[in-house]
């Protein structure tokens, strides 16, 4: 005879939700319960929840990726609690993210050795990327306003109007005045003519957009670069350029290599790229590269060590995910340069005239 016994283990449930109190009482929206509930009813409560919100494999509108394969979501849920910013106790997870620093750099042609480390930090996506480069020139225009004697109180910055608004918001957040170049009937980017016309001694840098959020359109940085050094030559300013690459930067270096926008431009001295636009990671995650050390001040860095030795770090923030950096890693070992150009070459076909 096959004598059944009943669980009764700490944790466990014999009751549905759908027939428990727990359907049938509502929670209060903006305040924490006075109970705790069981967490199978707490999970299929928020799960019938979230049932109403959209499908991100159809979300077309926010630029970001949102399928990969199952083996990188795997390794993202593996080190889902881990805190890059540990470096000491999770040094491999820094060592991928120096990889991918330089691989970026590689990519985009700075101008170091194989044996050489890249200039670059990781961050939660191009804003934070645009805040830090914004920060860095910032800093350096003052640096060299004081050695002048000169007035650092109103610094500038040149963009197109067709910025994405994390532009706007460096320039209200730190106090930088955003001088806009506006966008005319058939011309949707940046002209660069009319952005060296309105470069001042005030100007920290321009910054162009490589992958207009309007449009997509790379605007015309080569030239750019050919304006400002004459106007600089002219005037004696070292008015530099920042490339905002958030979308293009993923997709340049593969479709159009022979496109002149990075660092072969020698007033090119930051890049930022959205890791989870066609990096091809999930949000968020972005890098900000510079073209050498001098281009970012080191009184910028900060050096901390109550986490164990000393650790550089760049960030606004503090502690971060470290699994969107590891995600990262995956899908350029995983494609190389082969297979990712070779992808964005079909994806180019399959657009519709």
């Amino acid at each position: 005879m096959v004598i059944s016994h009943s669980s009764s283990g700490v944790g466990e449930s014999a009751y549905n939700t759908f027939s428990s109190r727990y359907a049938r009482v509502e929670l209060p929206r903006y305040r924490m319960p006075e109970n705790s509930i069981p967490k199978e009813a707490a999970y299929q409560m928020i799960t019938d929840e979230l049932m109403l919100d959209g499908n991100p494999r159809l979300d077309l509108a926010s630029f970001v990726t949102t399928w990969m394969e199952p083996e990188c979501d795997k390794l993202i849920m593996d080190s889902i609690n881990k805190n890059y910013v540990d470096m000491d106790e999770y040094p491999v997870t820094t060592e991928l993210q120096n990889r991918c620093v330089n691989m970026i750099a590689h990519l985009f042609n700075a101008p170091i050795n194989e044996d050489e480390k890249a200039i670059g930090v990781s961050t939660v996506g191009s804003s934070e990327a645009i805040m830090l480069a914004g920060l860095a020139f910032k800093r350096k225009w003052a640096n060299q306003r004081k050695e002048l004697g000169k007035p650092y109180d109103k610094p500038n910055i040149v963009t197109g109007a067709n910025v994405q608004v994390c532009w706007e918001k460096f320039a209200r957040y730190f106090e930088v005045e955003l001088k806009e170049v506006k966008l005319t009937e058939g011309y949707y980017v940046m002209d660069p003519l009319k952005a060296v016309e309105m470069v001042d001694e005030n100007t920290i840098c321009v910054a162009a957009i490589l992958g207009s959020t309007l449009t997509g359109e790379y605007e015309d940085v080569k030239l750019l670069n050919s304006l400002l050094v004459e106007k600089n030559n002219e005037t004696g300013w070292n008015v530099p350029i920042h490339v905002d690459a958030a979308s293009g930067g993923f997709i340049a270096p593969f479709l159009h290599p022979e496109l002149e926008w990075d660092f072969r431009l020698p007033l090119v001295k930051s890049i930022n790229v959205s890791g989870h636009k066609y990096g091809l990671v999930y949000p968020g995650v972005g890098w900000v590269v510079w073209r050498s050390k001098d281009d970012l001040p080191e009184e910028l860095i900060f050096h901390i060590n109550y986490l164990g030795t000393d650790q550089p770090t760049f960030t606004l923030n503090f502690s971060k995910g470290a699994s969107q950096i590891i995600a990262q890693y995956y899908q350029m070992i995983r494609l190389g340069f082969e297979d990712t150009s070779t992808s964005w070459r079909i994806a180019r076909q399959m657009q519709p005239c």
